[in-house]
């Protein structure tokens, strides 16, 4: 969640910047999805009243203020608030321990204060620390919950008709024995009305147009069971539904009356000390389990909204504070009541405040239609939407992602189903946590072997936290550096590191290294570890160095710098530092190359500073000034390899191609006045038969033809520079250096060594045996 709608201040009730056609195209959708939300959350209030021990009337309450205030106040569009089924465990501990639902209340109403002060404290940030894998194990889990919970009620097994969520229950009964009974105990009206309410929700999901409408098709189930309710009343035998089998709201027998059957908190008890631990428990897990749902539900929203959570420990503190002054149980955000909510088409939170408006109107006003509709459809609903929570989609595609996905997936998954809500979150969150911890553990390192100029060097790159868990898989990397070898011990990504890591790096550096021949290099450590960088190795070519290779090692150097240019494993040089301590030059190569900006040679090589000597020009051609670049670089400064490296593409051949035939000078037909020289250059690696067919090739047929003519041209520079150099021809006759051609391709960003190997396009190494001194 972004720290944008985090810092959010505005409570506006309602969406700000809704034109007349936004709210002429949300207001029926969400008119609709209260009503549906209300038919949906009426039992679920109810049914967590009574899994409580808590008078059924407090759910009614909670559901109203979560809808009414907590919608009002909430920045979220789509989640609804009210009791929820998480909660039914603590609540019903939390009376008992306090012996008054009274003081229960006083409990409720402090919870609000402290979840009021979170909110404040913008402490929303805390579900950012839950992984995804958690959080979608609980969509999961509640999926899974309200299908096993709801199986019974399809087919009028009532034994718990109001519709509590929670899986353990009194007296030996849970939902596995709950199942079992449903196999005796199915009512024929109420197994129809849910069989046909479940055949209609997925019928009508099955049509875009249907789906798609302003007539949701719970609203249609709702009607349908009714209208059917009725019907089997008249038809009798076996067919009619019992009441135990419909809605069971309080009937008042007037508005006094209604009024009688509020509590109030008993503010007596302040005093009492369990009160504050009560309220404690109850405003954490209210508010884990809201971030939670906020999270999950925002992961349903089709316009993918994001709701500011702190906001909403704003409206939830408001809202608990509310439910305790006027007798409700807790209220949290609940994602049952917010899945139902999107997938009933709801746009805006109007759909939240319709859904409370409507429970305190229904209440009050019409508690006998309401208690003519049947379970069995209600618990159709639930069903799909547990489907649709714990599709099989959703498990494929964890299952797909990985066991580091996976496994907290489904084991938060498990863990919800047989306890509850907070415990299954824990138990997930370990695992999940043990999972991050063997991955640091496992890999707390990069360790990689870079090939330097000087030899091999073993890297070990040291993750951003590391831990003493991390000991031992670095130990065991540095007892495989070879004896004589080098390491570099990296922290320049590091944050934190372990005292004991930090103890165990200076002992091998200062006791076990030396007596192994292995010299150690440091780079990165903060100032606070008392560990300078220090580098043993040489990053760049050193006369030592430069003495010791053979024109042939340098080749192979250049070779093995260019595979890890492609392959992006480049070596991780400090220029800044090579800046500073390459005073003198020593070379070991010297590469003639075209001016193409997208040949750079130091990039494509993965070269240092001081590596090469690098002679840039149009078409990679010799002149007089440039054989003298390159007979100071061979003969002085003692470089032990000459690159001619053309590319494909190559502007200046393809102009000299061009113009091959042209009558006008090339000066005028370039506009360039001192290209002449160069073109002509290149024109001596075209025949003359070649040029009288270019008007007959196709585009591609042309750009090939450059690119061979751009080959041969290297081919023909690698043989006449000898030709053309006196001290080149010597330092070749003796053996001090080799001509090597090369064609680096700007499409595929690779180099094609044109050698005598066996792979290779032909040979363009220059042999004593074509020229005498």
């Amino acid at each position: 969640m972004s720290s944008a709608t985090n810092a959010s201040t505005t409570f506006a009730p309602f969406p700000a910047g809704n034109s007349p056609r936004n709210l002429g195209d949300t207001v029926p959708r969400d008119l609709i999805s209260g009503l549906v939300v209300f038919l949906v959350a009426l039992p679920l209030c109810l049914g967590v009243a009574l899994a409580s021990d808590a008078p059924l009337f407090s759910g009614l309450i909670a559901g109203i203020v979560g809808g009414i205030v907590v919608g009002m106040i909430s920045g979220s569009q789509t989640s609804v608030s009210g009791p929820a089924a998480g909660l039914t465990a603590i609540v019903a501990a939390q009376i008992a321990m306090l012996g008054s639902f009274d003081a229960f209340l006083l409990a409720v109403f402090l919870a609000g204060v402290m979840q009021l002060g979170l909110g404040v404290a913008r402490a929303g940030f805390l579900a950012a620390f839950f992984p995804s894998s958690v959080i979608k194990g609980l969509l999961a889990a509640i999926g899974v919950i309200l299908i096993l919970k709801q199986i019974p009620h399809v087919f009028g097994h009532d034994a718990d008709p109001e519709g509590d969520m929670a899986f353990n229950q009194p007296d030996n009964q849970n939902t596995f024995t709950e199942l079992f009974q449903t196999l005796f105990d199915v009512h024929v009206g109420a197994a129809v009305i849910g069989l046909l309410s479940i055949l209609l929700l997925v019928t009508w999901d099955r049509f875009p147009k249907l789906k798609n409408s302003l007539v949701p098709a719970p609203l249609l189930v709702v009607i349908l069971g009714i209208c059917l309710g009725q019907f089997f009343a008249i038809l009798g035998g076996v067919w009619p539904i019992q009441d135990k089998h419909m809605v069971q709201v309080p009937v008042a027998a007037s508005a006094a009356a209604f009024f009688d059957l509020i509590r109030f908190p008993d503010f007596s008890a302040w005093t009492n000390p369990l009160i504050y631990k009560a309220a404690v428990t109850i405003a954490l897990v209210a508010s884990l389990e809201t971030l939670l749902n906020l999270e999950a539900v925002d992961n349903l929203d089709p316009l993918k909204r994001s709701s500011p959570p702190s906001r909403e420990l704003v409206a939830q503190g408001v809202g608990n504070m509310t439910a305790g002054l006027l007798g409700g149980i807790p209220v949290t955000s609940v994602i049952i009541r917010g899945s139902v909510n999107i997938n009933a088409g709801s746009r805006t939170k109007l759909s939240t405040v319709v859904h409370g408006v409507l429970l305190l109107v229904s209440v009050a006003l019409l508690p006998q239609l309401l208690n003519q509709i049947p379970l069995s459809c209600l618990a159709a609903i639930l069903l799909v939407t547990g489907f649709k929570l714990a599709s099989p989609k959703l498990m494929r595609q964890m299952y797909a992602e990985g066991r580091y996905q996976f496994i907290p997936f489904i084991v938060t998954v498990i863990a919800i189903v047989f306890t509850d809500l907070l415990i299954g979150i824990l138990i997930g969150m370990a695992v999940a946590v043990s999972f991050i911890l063997n991955s640091n553990f496992r890999r707390p390192l990069n360790a990689t072997v870079e090939t330097h100029l000087s030899g091999d060097v073993t890297r070990i790159e040291l993750a951003n936290q590391v831990s003493f868990l991390n000991r031992a898989v670095l130990d065991q990397t540095l007892e495989k550096i070879p004896r004589g070898g080098d390491v570099l011990i990296s922290a320049t990504y590091t944050d934190y590191i372990d005292p004991d890591v930090l103890e165990m790096i200076r002992d091998f550096k200062e006791n076990v290294a030396p007596a192994r021949g292995v010299r150690v290099s440091l780079k990165g450590f903060r100032s606070k570890y008392h560990l300078k960088d220090e580098i043993h190795y040489s990053e760049y070519a050193t006369p030592e160095i430069q003495a010791s290779l053979t024109p042939k090692q340098v080749l192979r150097m250049l070779k093995e710098g260019h595979r890890r240019f492609v392959s992006g494993q480049r070596l991780d040089r400090d220029l800044s530092r090579q800046l500073k301590l390459t005073e003198a030059q020593n070379p070991l190569a010297v590469v003639l190359s075209c001016i193409d900006s997208r040949a750079p040679t130091e990039l494509v090589f993965d070269l240092g500073l001081g590596d090469v000597f690098s002679v840039r020009v149009a078409g990679n051609v010799p002149s007089p000034n440039v054989l003298g670049s390159i007979e100071y670089a061979c003969e002085v400064a003692k470089a032990k390899l000459i690159l001619v490296m053309g590319h494909t593409r190559c502007g200046a051949v393809t102009a000299a191609v061009n113009l091959a035939n042209s009558d006008k000078p090339l000066a005028e037909a370039t506009g360039c006045q001192n290209i002449e020289k160069i073109l002509t250059e290149i024109k001596h690696a075209v025949g003359p038969g070649e040029l009288r067919s270019l008007d007959r090739l196709s585009p591609a047929e042309h750009a090939d033809f450059v690119d061979d003519v751009a080959r041969r041209n290297v081919l023909r520079i690698v043989q006449e520079l000898p030709a053309q150099s006196t001290t080149i021809r010597r330092l070749v006759n003796n053996g001090n250096i080799e001509i090597v051609g090369a064609m680096y391709n700007v499409v595929t960003r690779r180099i094609r060594f044109i050698t005598d190997d066996g792979d290779e396009l032909e040979s363009a190494v220059f042999s004593t045996d074509d020229y005498t001194t």
